[in-house]
């Protein structure tokens, strides 16, 4: 699957980490159409490659995401333009076990079998932080410029950021940011719970890079699948039920070789050998 050829990412893997680089600097790797399905496409790659342990997301030269591209926004709104073929770039990352909930628009990225880090290197605003607020975590820069942005377009809180950003920082700050659209900086969004970790100018690739290494050395690739499944379904799920499915899930582990294994590598006080997830 990652054979195809990418214009608008650029697609790496060194083992354990895949490498997602939004390749437009020029446009500070503001979303195209085609950009959003080559990142589908490469989280599918991703998936199905047992070498990688996680995802990082991030962005090429000064910006991670400003948004859609404002020359494919202007295109929809006038209806001009062709639509252009991206049927080679098909793919159907994330696991439908999870639900319905988990395939809509963007939501499949909380489906997706692995970790994945949004390594936020630049601006970072509309459909650029509501994807990035999919992502499982976020490592932003200090510099690093945020905005909703929407309001200011005469749009509303898209692609579920109304339920992504009360639920990280509250609902009275999540309408500040969504009203006012306007923009705060990565010390802001570190203290606001937006993002979990804050680095410097430069470092939050490497950052990402580092915690995937870790998690990697020392923690189940099986047991980070069905614990991000766990936190992500059980959001929307009442307590008792959200439970009763840990239970069940828990009895399974205990069933895993990778419980034996880490049992083990404990008491023999040596680095754990977990097997690697694949689809």
């Amino acid at each position: 699957m990652s054979t195809v050829e990418y214009q608008d990412i650029i697609y790496t893997v060194k083992d354990p980490v895949a490498i997602i680089t939004l390749n437009r600097p020029d446009a500070l790797n503001a979303f195209t159409t085609r950009m959003l399905a080559e990142i589908r496409h490469a989280l599918a790659a991703a998936e199905t490659d047992e070498n990688v342990v996680g995802i990082v997301l991030t962005g090429a030269g000064r910006g991670f995401c400003p948004g859609m591209d404002m020359g494919a926004l202007d295109n929809l709104s006038s209806g001009s333009g062709e639509a252009e073929d991206l049927s080679a770039l098909r793919a159907s990352p994330g696991d439908p076990a999870l639900g319905e909930n988990f395939q809509i628009t963007y939501t499949y990225l909380q489906a997706v079998r692995k970790p994945i880090i949004a390594a936020i290197n630049g601006a970072c605003a509309g459909l650029g932080l509501a994807v990035a607020l999919l992502a499982d975590m976020r490592f932003v820069e200090r510099q690093a410029k945020f905005s909703t942005a929407f309001a200011q377009r005469g749009l509303i809180a898209e692609h579920s950021i109304s339920w992504t950003l009360p639920r990280l920082i509250g609902s009275g700050n999540a309408l500040d940011l969504l009203w006012s659209a306007r923009k705060f900086d990565g010390a802001e969004a570190k203290a606001l719970g937006l993002a979990e970790r804050l680095v410097e100018t430069g470092e939050s690739l490497d950052a990402a890079i580092s915690y995937i290494e870790d998690l990697a050395a020392n923690c189940s690739p099986t047991s980070l699948k069905v614990i991000k499944a766990q936190v992500h379904r059980h959001l929307n799920m009442p307590l008792g039920e959200a439970m009763q499915e840990t239970n069940d899930w828990m009895a399974q582990s205990l069933e895993r070789e990778d419980f034996r294994e880490g049992v083990r590598s404990f008491i023999e006080k040596r680095p754990p050998e977990f097997k690697r997830v694949s689809v």
